[in-house]
């Protein structure tokens, strides 16, 4: 598999991702649905921004790799959440998980009224190998 990152300007960079990520020679791709604070049960979390964020990249993560891809994979990730202003203040917690696995991709954020039950923030992926 190959990427290339298109860029035209340097601001992105400090909010951690690309304008576009080209691939080619895939052997596969995988489409993550959104991934929020759910517990294993099936439970919505209460918790506050920080810990649902925690607990949705945890989920995300774990998707990927029971399905034999790694993080360093994604390509594209988009981020829903209730409240950008209450996600701002926990941002660095994605950033650091993002260049933890040397992910480049391109992202979109989106506020969103309201997601399933008490979530607040929710990642949807796409990952390649």
């Amino acid at each position: 598999m190959e990427t290339r990152n298109i860029n035209p300007w340097t601001w992105q960079d400090e909010r951690s991702y690309v304008q576009a990520v080209e691939v080619k020679n895939v052997n596969s791709t995988l489409y993550c649905a959104g991934q929020a604070a759910v517990f294993p049960d099936g439970s919505s979390s209460t918790e506050d921004m920080k810990g649902q964020l925690t607990h949705a990249i945890a989920n995300l993560e774990q998707v990927i790799l029971a399905a034999g891809y790694e993080p360093k994979g994604i390509v594209r990730l988009n981020i829903y959440t209730t409240s950008s202003a209450a996600l701002w203040p926990h941002f660095p917690i994605l950033q650091e998980w993002i260049a933890k696995h040397g992910i480049r991709q391109a992202s979109t954020l989106f506020e969103v009224k309201s997601l399933f039950e008490t979530l607040q923030v929710e990642l949807e992926a796409t990952v390649v190998k």
